[in-house]
């Protein structure tokens, strides 16, 4: 099944986060056998990228706390070679990232020609938290949407894929999530109070992601939204979507830097 059918949002288009069901899966059942074949090729084509350094895959991540941005990380780039890939987590601003423009930290995290890079949460916090949260004036974030298209597209025309995936959950799964973490010693210490009581301002942030998702969703950087109750199939979706990206690169490895005919060895 090609998920980019139904997770792709069209140019101009609404996402309408309401009609779309979390828990969806589009009648495909859980194949672990085929998941496994997929991340197979995406090791191959990751090896494939970092040869051939023509191009390099950008992966941004949004989603509500407990959507799976992590997990997703985990399991879909499980068997990458670390060396070509690289998670940058955008926390909140330093004083340093502070004293320039909002998009500077995020452009020096944009991954080398080769390799792949992973953005969880990025630059769409800045119309996302920084709207909400009225930490700009609204004057200020409703530029920002336009800023964020010209930056991805001339992205993009220096050869950086972009594949943005909204990881979408239903509010009733973030509770189920929240409360499992609490009483897993293992987990419970990535809860804070400012992830629960984010959940005050639910409608709030469907508001700011519907924008974001329609206003920046675009040729060259479209957004996808993912359907996410089911940790399984979140991941086959991203690691398929990735795949595909991929291919389209036509990757192919570099003649060697020396004739290997001549080459003699004592």
């Amino acid at each position: 099944m090609d998920f980019g059918k139904h997770t792709m949002v069209r140019p101009g288009s609404r996402a309408h986060l309401s009609r779309r069901d979390p828990a969806d899966t589009y009648g495909v059942h859980r194949n672990d056998k085929a998941q496994e074949k997929t991340l197979r090729r995406l090791r191959e084509l990751q090896h494939l990228l970092y040869a051939d350094k023509r191009y390099a895959l950008l992966i941004v991540l949004q989603g509500r706390d407990a959507a799976g941005k992590d997990g997703t990380i985990r399991h879909v780039m499980s068997g990458v070679n670390p060396q070509g890939c690289e998670v940058t987590s955008f926390k909140q601003p330093s004083n340093v990232e502070l004293a320039h423009d909002y998009l500077w930290r995020i452009h020096r995290a944009v991954p080398a020609l080769g390799n792949i890079g992973i953005f969880n949460r990025s630059h769409y916090e800045d119309v996302l938290i920084a709207r909400v949260h009225r930490l700009v004036p609204d004057e200020v974030w409703k530029k920002r949407y336009r800023q964020i298209n010209d930056f991805e597209r001339m992205l993009h025309e220096n050869g950086v894929t972009i594949l943005k995936f909204f990881l979408h959950i239903s509010e009733e799964e973030q509770k189920r999530r929240f409360l499992k973490r609490m009483q897993d010693s293992a987990r419970n210490w990535k809860l804070s109070l400012p992830d629960l009581e984010e959940r005050q301002h639910w409608d709030n942030y469907t508001d700011a992601y519907e924008d974001a998702l329609r206003k920046c969703s675009t040729e060259w950087a479209p957004w996808h939204i993912v359907p996410s109750d089911h940790k399984w199939f979140r991941n086959q979706v991203i690691a398929q979507l990735t795949v595909k990206a991929l291919d389209a690169m036509r990757l192919k490895y570099p003649a060697p830097t020396v004739d290997i005919s001549k080459v003699v060895l004592e």
